[in-house]
């Protein structure tokens, strides 16, 4: 079988193909579900993120840095799900850790209502394996907790839910308490 066409389910243990779950393809009135990655990777004992940037012919967020990942499919474990995101989009595998921030939003392109719980994850190979598609990505950076002011989007601002949650995830990362009160 050619493996090109086809996602990887470990849930049903089988290959299926891969359908489009774009943030263009409309979905509108429905509930989605997100799940990403906060690929970390220390480079020289500076810990890092991984950002790729998303493309500017994307009719949501074009041009905007982002926490790869992407929608899971009915029924589909959402770990799993992750995972297959990932190596579709990047082409490489990872290791999930736990969940540390979950927001909700409207994605007016698909006119669908967006709930992103977002992973701690690292790569189970080298950095340089990571390899873009122009369709989604047109470039990536790896950045430093305060090198994280420099990718704020108009689109999205200083308070957007994700730029939030890196911040969020570099605190953890340091051995800091989440103020459970907030």
């Amino acid at each position: 079988m050619d493996h090109k066409n086809y996602s990887y389910y470990a849930c049903y243990n089988t290959y299926m193909p891969k359908t489009s779950h774009d943030s263009e393809t409309v979905a509108k009135g429905q509930q989605v579900i997100t799940a990403c990655a906060f690929i970390h990777h220390s480079f020289d004992g500076i810990e890092k993120v991984f950002l790729p940037k998303r493309a500017d012919a994307k009719k949501f967020l074009p041009g905007v840095y982002e926490i790869p990942g992407g929608h899971i499919d009915f029924g589909e474990d959402i770990v799993s799900g992750l995972k297959r995101e990932i190596k579709e989009e990047l082409e490489v595998n990872i290791n999930v850790g736990d969940p540390f921030a979950v927001f909700d939003y409207t994605n007016e392109i698909k006119g669908s209502h967006s709930l992103e719980v977002i992973y701690f994850a690292t790569l189970t190979s080298e950095p340089e394996e990571i390899r873009l598609h122009a369709e989604d990505h047109s470039e990536a950076i790896w950045l430093s907790e305060d090198e994280i002011d420099t990718i704020i989007n108009p689109l999205k601002g200083a308070k957007d839910p994700e730029f939030t949650a890196i911040q969020k995830a570099f605190s953890l990362l340091k051995g800091e308490q989440l103020d459970l009160a907030n």
